[in-house]
C-alpha cells in the first residue's frame, strides 16, 4: 500500500501543471455532491474536459461521496436546499433511482439545490486547497532537483 501511495504521490509532482490539477479536482468534488450514483465520474470527466481540467483528478474527487459519507453529506445537502428554498419537506433517503423519481419534483428541486450550492463551495474550496497543495508539491519537486543537481565534486 505504501508503494502504491509513493507511485501516485510522483506521478503527481511529475502530471501537469498546479492550475489544471486543481481544476480537475475541483471539477470532482462538485459531482461528487450530487445523488448520481453511477454518473458521478462521467459528469466529473466532463465538467473537467469543459474546464481543461485533469480527468484523473476529477474522477478522484467524486470520491468525496462515498458509501460511508452518502447519508450524512446528502442530508445536509437536503437541508441546505430547503433552507434556500423554504420548503417543508423531510428529507427521505432513496435506495434507488426509481424511488428517487418517486419523491417529486419539489423534492428532487430542494435536493439539487442544495447540492449545486454545496457543490459550488466544496468545489471553490478543493481548487483553492488543490492549488495550494500542487504548487507545494512542484516546489517541492523543483528544489529538489536543484539540491540533487548540484553540489561540490570532491
Amino acid at each position: 500500500m505504501r508503494k502504491l501511495g509513493r507511485y501516485w504521490y510522483l506521478r503527481l509532482r511529475r502530471r501537469s501543471n498546479p492550475d489544471r490539477l486543481a481544476r480537475g479536482l475541483a471539477a470532482g468534488v462538485f459531482a461528487g455532491m450530487f445523488p448520481l450514483f453511477g454518473l458521478q465520474m462521467i459528469l466529473a470527466v466532463l465538467l473537467s474536459t469543459l474546464i481543461k481540467g485533469d480527468q484523473l483528478l476529477a474522477m478522484a474527487g467524486t470520491w468525496v461521496s462515498n458509501p460511508f459519507t452518502y447519508l450524512p453529506l446528502f442530508t445536509f445537502n437536503f437541508q441546505v436546499g430547503r433552507w434556500l428554498i423554504q420548503a417543508k419537506l423531510e428529507f427521505i433517503y432513496p435506495n434507488s433511482w426509481a424511488e428517487t423519481l418517486n419523491l417529486g419534483r419539489q423534492f428532487l428541486l430542494v435536493w439539487f439545490a442544495g447540492c449545486l450550492v454545496v457543490g459550488a463551495i466544496g468545489a471553490l474550496v478543493a481548487y483553492l486547497g488543490g492549488l495550494w497543495f500542487f504548487q507545494h508539491i512542484r516546489r517541492q519537486n523543483y528544489s529538489g532537483q536543484v539540491k540533487s543537481g548540484g553540489g561540490n565534486k570532491a
